[in-house]
């Protein structure tokens, strides 16, 4: 069993970063949220675990010791960078582990590949949830919210869901997590050629109240809203979806 830590930056009374409306606490507990409900939905033989599941105050060591206590094999810190640049940028700790090394290598290509943003680069820094964690341990930043245009993709409900994805993805390999072979009734209500549509669908399906994410198989963009392991739950959600002008299908998988 593979244990994955994943550790959403800042909480409670310590809002990160903020710009254009938004706070970098937000921000980051929804990226992991979303990490955490692909992981275990989506792959076998995986755990997962969260610094905070809400908005509350998690110190730094405690990050770290509750990493440590439930003996992860992997701690993933997610944060929202400041200070005017733009893009993507990944740490690990400057003592250069060569397993964190080879993680990072890993795991910081998957999520540019993912969010197609500029590649700030590969980096090592002495932070306390990197230097005092006992597994290797990476800290994503992802993009800046004091840039107009970055905050303008991080205002997109599926935009954040793109960069868990990218996240996933690089833990999924880094690993050889294994994907998920029981049946599941899944829920799809769009598959395109470009990105773009169905980023702009899963836009929608999030104002309408609902949780979807897209994936890539086949050479499409897949928009998915939910996966049951009962047939009448997928049934009921494709019903509830067509009445309000989806184009919803049930698909087992």
């Amino acid at each position: 069993m593979t244990k994955i830590f994943i550790d959403p930056g800042h909480g409670g009374s310590d809002s990160g970063a903020v710009g254009n409306g938004m706070r970098e606490k937000d921000l980051t507990l929804t990226i992991s949220r979303q990490i955490r409900d692909m992981l275990l939905t989506e792959y076998d033989g995986v755990e997962v675990r969260m610094s905070r599941d809400s908005d509350t105050a998690v110190s730094l060591s405690e990050r770290a010791t509750m990493a440590n206590n439930w003996e992860a094999d992997y701690f993933c810190s997610v944060h929202i960078n400041a200070g005017g640049g733009t893009g993507f940028e990944s740490y690990i700790h400057s003592s250069l582990p060569t397993r964190t090394q080879q993680l990072q290598n890993i795991v910081h290509p998957a999520i540019i590949q993912e969010i197609n943003v500029t590649d700030r680069g590969r980096k090592h820094a002495n932070f306390v949830v990197l230097r005092e964690t006992a597994m290797p341990a990476i800290l994503t930043e992802n993009l800046f919210i004091d840039n107009a245009n970055d905050a303008e993709r991080l205002q997109s409900a599926s935009f954040l869901t793109r960069i868990a994805r990218g996240h996933v993805n690089g833990i999924a390999e880094a690993f050889g997590l294994e994907r998920n072979t029981n049946s599941l009734y899944k829920v799809q209500c769009g598959a395109f050629s470009q990105r773009a549509n169905a980023d702009a669908l899963a836009e929608r399906l999030r104002n309408d109240g609902y949780s979807p994410y897209i994936y890539q198989a086949d050479g499409l963009f897949k928009v998915q809203v939910g996966a049951f392991a009962q047939r009448s739950n997928a049934e009921a959600l494709v019903e509830e979806l067509q009445s309000i002008g989806y184009e919803a299908v049930m698909i087992v998988g």
